[in-house]
């Protein structure tokens, strides 16, 4: 028994999953973002936090209405934190762990076959990723260069990947979804890369 990770990453441009002073989705949404949304959190899967997104995201879901809440609400929820009240975590369906995430989701992944999914939750993901647990890279990136008003940026000071591309779709003609099987990168082979002129 054995089951996939996902990490499913929303950035700008210039690499920032959040930016100061510019709304959801860098104000960029459109219909077709939307329904990707809807379909991704309609299936059968877990979702995985780190503690500040799913705070976060037990707000959003209360203040706002977009068309897929309703399965973060009904899916079941792992969160990793050591502060959050496990018996009133404050969103329903709700797991809370207090272990190390790379020793749990390699468990996780051993002994489930539901798909497990982590939205945001920048330190929890680049530890996922350095640590090889991640299967599936979902990088939605929005045509929006934040520059200086950036932060939040999942890859900034992380581990090397080399990436194979499985997916890639443009949404609303200007969102690109990048879908990647990522591979801690090794060291580099002899051979490859431009290679010196031999001298005249």
């Amino acid at each position: 028994m054995s089951t996939t990770f996902t990490v499913d990453f929303f950035c700008s441009v210039d690499g920032y999953g959040s930016a100061a002073g510019w709304p959801g989705y860098w104000g960029k949404e459109g219909p077709e973002l939307i329904e990707d949304r809807v379909r991704t959190f309609a299936q059968d899967q877990v979702l995985v936090f780190g503690a500040t997104t799913f705070r976060e995201f037990r707000k959003f879901v209360a203040e706002y209405d977009e068309p897929y809440y309703q399965s973060l609400n009904d899916l079941p929820k792992i969160v990793f934190s050591r502060t959050l009240d496990p018996g009133a975590p404050g969103w329903q369906n709700t797991t809370v762990l207090n272990e190390d995430a790379v020793t749990a989701i390699e468990r996780l992944k051993r002994t489930t076959d539901v798909p497990m999914r982590s939205h945001g939750s920048i330190s929890l993901n680049r530890t996922l990723l350095a640590a090889g647990l991640v299967d599936r890279l979902e990088v939605m990136m929005f045509p929006a260069i934040t520059g200086r008003a950036g932060y939040a940026a999942l890859f900034q000071d992380g581990a090397e990947f080399d990436l194979d591309l499985i997916e890639s779709t443009v949404l609303d003609g200007r969102t690109v979804k990048l879908v990647y099987e990522p591979h801690v990168h090794p060291e580099i082979p002899e051979g490859v890369g431009p290679q010196p002129g031999k001298a005249g």
